[in-house]
């Protein structure tokens, strides 16, 4: 877009070409070339649009990402309810991106601009899939009045118990909510982490704080959304992933992937970053940036994760970062210990349309006794091979992997007992809970199942009081030391819950 600045009572004001007022004498010229741009003083007094208000507090997106007139949104601006900034920034001949942060030469771009007539106009391909951000497109913030919630209407209406670790974990969150810093909440899965928050969460609802629980998997928001929302039926409550229809602007508690909050900005009071270990937030130095771009100033980060990170884990040893630790299941109950069964040379066998005997031996196994149980497979070529080979035998057999069309509707029909044998790839690691569930493991010794990875698979199993110990077994051709390293962690958690 191309803008035109003038002097207005000491400040620069910036407007759009296509609203330049007739006596301004200025020459459009494309945003990023304004040399000073200044905000018009908010006054109390002037009128603005609830809705536009909603859409955007805590929140740097772009225009064609409000559904706004320029007219409407330009004169928010002029009355000091929203700024205007430069989504790309240029220093030395370097650029760096406003919404995601990155600053790898790498991966900027540039293109001829019809909106701005420059030949190149550079832009970001790192966040290009939630719309462009270019030289020339101003990313829009809101700074007028704050967001009211409806502080009568939250109230926390679970009537569980929690277990005296449990009440530990949430102790420590609650003494910690209104203030800033960080913690961790280590826990083992199956240890009921969600349920550990509820009264932290309550406390900072209820004194008017904006909340986020952000995780790196969308099968964890799709998990903790329904929990979510039947325990604070009152709140404003919005879901947010990619491919997510709901919108519900101004929520006062948001439950979304770390990558939607690449669109927030100092918004909120309490972050609450689950399965922070996860990919592919540990991967990507992005999605941490996009964490605490969207958190106040002042805010507290708790993370959550069954297996932290090595760093994350020496800060907390040392004393770095203030932690709980969970090591006993809520069911007090032990964490089923993997077993390892060797299945030969089985890349050899699916060449040849078959697969280890022991493997379809356990699927057989499992449709006889009548338990559920979830197949973690190394790829998506992998899973395509062995579930057209169940399928050929066990009718009803399905797979699953990240970008299945059906993955919502699978995991959905897994969790309501209509499958019987899920195969998938490592999306549903974490995060899910399906009671009366087996797991094995297919190939265990490939570099996709760390340490870390086989822990998490492996506490998909005996999450049930009803039905706690569950069976694990690592199917490989060759022992790792991820493998081992995962049955010692397993091991040395219920030895340190006394188990």
């Amino acid at each position: 877009m191309r803008f035109v600045s003038f002097f207005v009572d000491g400040k620069s004001l910036a407007v759009p070409e296509v609203l330049k007022p007739p006596d301004v004498s200025a020459v459009p010229v494309s945003f990023h070339k304004l040399q000073v741009l200044d905000t018009p003083d908010f006054s109390e007094v002037s009128p603005f649009s609830a809705e536009l208000q909603a859409s955007l507090s805590g929140k740097l997106l772009l225009f064609e990402e409000l559904p706004y007139s320029i007219d409407v949104i330009h004169e928010h601006y002029l009355n000091g309810c929203l700024a205007y900034e430069k989504g790309i920034e240029e220093a030395g001949g370097s650029f760096v991106c406003k919404r995601c942060g990155n600053d790898k030469p790498r991966l900027f771009s540039s293109f001829s601009c019809f909106r701005c007539k420059e030949k190149e106009c550079v832009y970001c391909r790192k966040c290009l899939v939630m719309g462009r951000v270019s030289q020339c497109t101003p990313l829009v913030r809101w700074c007028g009045a704050e967001l009211e919630w409806k502080l009568d209407e939250v109230a926390l209406t679970w009537t569980g118990e929690l277990s005296a670790a449990q009440r530990k974990a949430s102790d420590g969150l609650v003494s910690r909510v209104g203030g800033k810093g960080e913690l961790l909440i280590w826990a083992v899965c199956g240890a009921g982490k969600t349920e550990v928050l509820f009264y932290g969460l309550e406390r900072a609802l209820k004194t008017g704080q904006r909340v986020c629980l952000a995780t790196p998997r969308t099968d964890v928001v799709l998990e903790l959304l329904p929990r979510l929302r039947k325990v604070f039926p009152g709140i404003t409550l919005a879901g947010l992933y990619g491919g997510s229809e709901e919108k519900l602007d101004g929520a006062q508690l948001v439950v979304s992937t770390t990558h939607q909050l690449f669109r927030y900005r100092d918004a909120f009071d309490l972050v609450v970053v689950d399965e922070v270990d996860a990919f592919p937030y540990s991967y990507d130095s992005s999605l941490e940036h996009a964490v605490h771009q969207a958190k106040k100033k002042d805010a507290l980060i708790v993370y959550l994760s069954a297996t932290p990170g090595r760093k994350m884990k020496k800060r907390a040893v040392a004393g770095g970062l203030p932690h709980v630790k969970i090591p006993l299941r809520f069911h007090g109950f032990p964490l089923p210990v993997p077993r390892f069964v060797w299945c030969g040379n089985w890349k050899k066998r699916l060449k040849k349309g078959r697969l280890p005997g022991n493997v379809m031996n356990w699927v057989e196994h499992q449709l006889e006794v009548k338990r559920q149980g979830f197949l973690f497979v190394p790829s998506v070529v992998a899973l395509h091979q062995i579930v057209a080979l169940l399928q050929a035998v066990f009718p009803g057999i399905e797979g699953v992997h990240a970008e299945d069309p059906e993955r919502k509707e699978k995991v959905m029909k897994f969790r309501k007992g209509e499958i019987s044998i899920l195969v998938t790839t490592t999306i549903l690691e974490r995060g899910v809970t399906v009671p009366f569930t087996d797991v094995a493991v297919f190939g265990a010794e490939e570099d996709i199942f760390t340490e870390s990875a086989l822990v998490q698979i492996a506490g998909r199993a005996g999450r049930s009081k009803d039905d706690p110990a569950g069976e694990v077994v690592f199917f490989h051709y060759g022992k790792t030391s991820a493998m081992v390293d995962a049955k010692r962690h397993i091991e040395g958690m219920n030895r340190e819950a006394g188990l």
